[in-house]
């Protein structure tokens, strides 16, 4: 298997477009889903391995750091910075590419790359997943995967701080 350094997968915004034609022009459909991604753990491995196979390219878009800390997770937020979250996104075989959104929401990376299926946690409804209706009224489908139990960045970042009380 080849070695791919994980920086070649973190598409720039000027990058999108072109890398997703590209993609569409072989014939390929594409999975997209989003997140923070602050403390990797197993619910993560999980969620992007099932993701990943649901079709032949999984794009991630990552939070960036504004963009977490205006989600109001935690006064902490973002644990790790946008350049290491998306560095590790990126190091996993079955991700193939990265994209880092400033926005409070994916909307607008979601219509320019118009997924063939859009994923998000099994927290979600049809009703609150952001371009669900994009992604549908241009034929394409939306899942939702189940989580992992006993698994979340919030808890693990509760037990950090209890551990140093």
């Amino acid at each position: 298997m080849k070695n791919q350094n994980p920086a070649s997968k973190i598409w720039s915004n000027d990058q999108i477009v072109s890398k997703v034609n590209e993609i569409k022009s072989q014939g390929k459909s594409i999975v997209f889903t989003n997140g923070c991604f602050d403390i990797i753990h197993a619910g993560h491995v999980k969620y992007l391995a099932e993701t990943a196979e649901l079709a032949d390219f999984l794009i991630v878009a990552v939070n960036s750091d504004e963009s977490v800390k205006r989600m109001e997770k935690s006064p902490a937020r973002p644990l790790q910075n946008e350049f290491s979250r998306s560095h590790v996104m990126a190091s996993f075989a079955f991700v193939d590419a990265v994209i880092i959104f400033n926005e409070d929401t994916p909307k607008e990376v979601i219509e320019i790359i118009t997924p063939n299926i859009l994923v998000k946690g099994g927290d979600y409804t049809l009703e609150n997943i952001v371009g669900a209706h994009w992604v549908i009224q241009n034929g394409g489908q939306v899942k939702t995967i189940d989580f992992l139990p006993g698994y979340s960045t919030s808890a693990i970042e509760q037990k950090i701080l209890l551990s140093h009380k």
